[in-house]
């Protein structure tokens, strides 16, 4: 019998979402906020009424990213950079990874569960929003 592997259920996932939220509209920006469970799939998104509609492949492409990778796009990006290691890293995997910050792993303990991506505002914006969404679990 396969060994049961600990994952982000929808509860979880809206609890993530809502967090996110709430962090959106405490910055005055709509978001698009993506979950991924410890598999990478997708467990739940949302579009913030009037978000970008480029922003959702790209939150759900960061909850993936930060999965895939089990860090932040953020740490990811600044090991992508011209002349770093994983350099050209964001061509590979059908071009889903996502290089810059907003993608967020959500982990229980030292385990990686799933993760959040946040897109619609500026980088620095969307790090802030994936992070409050992350946290959001801890509280639990």
């Amino acid at each position: 019998m396969p060994a049961p592997i600990q994952t982000l259920t929808l509860a979880d996932a809206r609890r993530v979402i809502a967090a996110g939220e709430a962090k959106a509209a405490e910055i005055g920006v709509t978001y698009n906020l993506a979950v991924a469970d410890a598999g990478g799939n997708l467990v739940a998104h949302v579009r913030m009424d009037g978000a970008w509609l480029g922003s959702i492949d790209i939150s759900i492409h960061k909850a993936w990213t930060a999965r895939a990778f089990d860090m932040s796009t953020e740490d990811l990006a600044k090991m992508a950079q011209s002349g770093k290691p994983l350099f050209g890293i964001d061509s590979t995997n059908r071009h889903k990874v996502v290089i810059f910050g907003g993608g967020v792993p959500i982990k229980a303990g030292e385990t990686v569960i799933g993760a959040v991506g946040a897109s619609g505002g500026t980088v620095d914006q969307d790090v802030e929003v994936a992070e409050a969404a992350a946290a959001a679990l801890a509280k639990a």
